[in-house]
């Protein structure tokens, strides 16, 4: 479990605390989304997760060890995160060294890490461009690569920024199941992200930020019909919870004027706005 007391941050070159008065816990085996609008906090948060930065006041456990006392190295085993930019992670010449890089890193035997990044690469479809340089890449394979050279070590913990950030409709499709494989194999997933389609889809817990503060903390269905609070946080209803909306107020007006036939349609036409001819 990730735990987060009474958290407060502020980076040394500036004076306002970027968090503040954060608590939550994000149980095992858990698909969480962390939503704001730019600035909210979102990622600054998740940096603490594993250790990237320290709480100003407050702490930050993974499983019951405080991250201010656990070395970056050792909660980079457990926490593994993949940032919105996934070039910007890349430094080695192929594929396949890419991936292995953490293992040998981690002092895993030469056997294993061989039969680790196979099996992974095979998992994400780039087993056939293991020798290709990682920048070669589409930003759909790159992303893809970007979480396989994380997962390859089995981590516990898999957080992931902006992960639909740039992606077609096939892309978005192969991290869903992507998503659905790690929760599968009991990792807890959170996602930080703007992208409300997506995670209305997935149905995740969502943790919504507003200015450093968490202002809701739920299932995705309840905040997702609550618009205002939506745009509090610089945020749309997805378009189905707009849809379930229209077709609820329809409903409602079809039933106040049942029983007058014809007439039905076109009062529910003027009440709209529509033309009354």
């Amino acid at each position: 479990m990730i735990a987060v007391d009474d958290l407060w941050f502020k980076y040394p070159s500036r004076d306002e605390y970027v968090l503040r008065d954060i608590n939550l816990e994000i149980r095992e085996g858990e698909l969480v989304s962390i939503m704001g609008d730019n600035g909210a906090g979102k990622t600054t948060l998740v940096k603490h997760f594993n250790g990237l930065l320290k709480a100003t006041k407050g702490n930050v456990y993974v499983d019951d060890k405080n991250t201010r006392e656990v070395p970056v190295s050792e909660l980079a085993k457990k926490v593994a995160l993949v940032f919105q930019y996934p070039e910007k992670m890349f430094f080695s010449e192929n594929i396949q060294d890419e991936v292995a890089f953490s293992l040998k890193n981690f002092g895993y035997e030469e056997g294993k890490i061989n039969r680790q990044v196979e099996k992974i690469l095979k998992i994400f479809w780039l087993w056939n461009y293991r020798n290709k340089s990682p920048f070669m890449l589409s930003g759909g394979e790159q992303r893809r690569l970007a979480i396989a050279s994380v997962l390859v070590w089995n981590p516990k913990y898999v957080i992931m920024d902006e992960p639909t950030a740039g992606q077609d409709a096939i892309q978005r499709e192969i991290i869903l199941n992507l998503i659905n494989i790690m929760l599968r194999d009991k990792k807890t997933v959170v996602l930080v992200t703007h992208d409300v389609e997506f995670v209305a889809e997935i149905n995740p817990r969502i943790i919504l930020m507003n200015k450093g503060e968490i202002i809701f903390d739920g299932e995705s269905q309840k905040i997702f019909r609550d618009k205002e609070i939506l745009e509090a946080a610089g945020l749309t209803q997805p378009s189905l919870y707009k849809l379930e909306k229209r077709l609820r107020e329809e409903n409602i007006l079809k039933k106040r004027f049942e029983g007058l036939g014809d007439a039905t349609e076109k009062i529910i036409s003027i009440l709209k706005g529509g033309s009354s001819k």
